[in-house]
């Protein structure tokens, strides 16, 4: 016979972000950053966050929302989904090196840079939502080969090759810029198709 246990289940620090919970961010957020909480605003990975969720706010949060309102069991899972690996793209990951002219000092760049630049990227971009981005191989090695992997919603009514090659092409171009990272591939899986925003009276 099992025994049940009644304890309230708490949110896991994994649940936390510097200390802050997703929801507690997103009421900061909504409340337009007021009052003034120096604790988030002092945090890059909270400050990372709030940007991560304000651009997909204001970039496409209607639509999808609205997509969900018709299809609930797949689209508010696939916004969860998407709020989710924003949330672990702020933890900051391997440190990728940067060489510098001089031996003694060591720089690097974290992978949640990095990612959160792939993101930047997607942003800027119409026709498309980034998803999740991995790098696959050792990126803590200088010269070791990479491979970038992501996932994106496209829009109803786009050229999937259109969208994702410009995506590609945009990448690759700032990661050569930002980074020194050997990047072999870019896979680009398109997971889900959404409806433009209908900005109707």
């Amino acid at each position: 016979m099992t025994e049940h246990d009644d304890t309230p289940v708490r949110q896991s620090a994994e649940e936390l972000i510097d200390g802050h919970s997703v929801d507690e961010l997103d009421d900061y957020l909504s409340a337009g950053r007021k009052p003034y909480n120096p604790s988030i605003e002092n945090s890059a990975s909270c400050l990372l966050y709030l940007s991560a969720l304000a651009r997909l706010r204001n970039r496409s949060w209607r639509a999808l929302t609205r997509e969900a309102a018709g299809e609930p069991d797949r689209d508010e899972l696939w916004i969860t989904s998407l709020l989710d690996t924003i949330k672990n793209e702020v933890r900051a990951g391997r440190d990728i090196p940067i060489r510098h002219p001089d031996p003694t000092i060591r720089l690097t760049v974290t992978e949640a840079a990095v990612q959160g630049l792939i993101r930047d990227v997607a942003d800027s971009l119409d026709g498309i939502i980034l998803g999740r981005t991995v790098l696959v191989g050792d990126v803590t090695l200088p010269g070791e080969p990479v491979e970038v992997r992501m996932t994106v919603a496209a829009e109803y009514g786009h050229n999937l090759v259109s969208v994702t090659e410009r995506l590609r092409h945009e990448v690759a171009r700032a990661l050569a810029e930002h980074t020194e990272l050997m990047i072999v591939t870019i896979g680009i899986t398109v997971e889900d198709v959404y409806r433009a925003r209908e900005d109707r009276p």
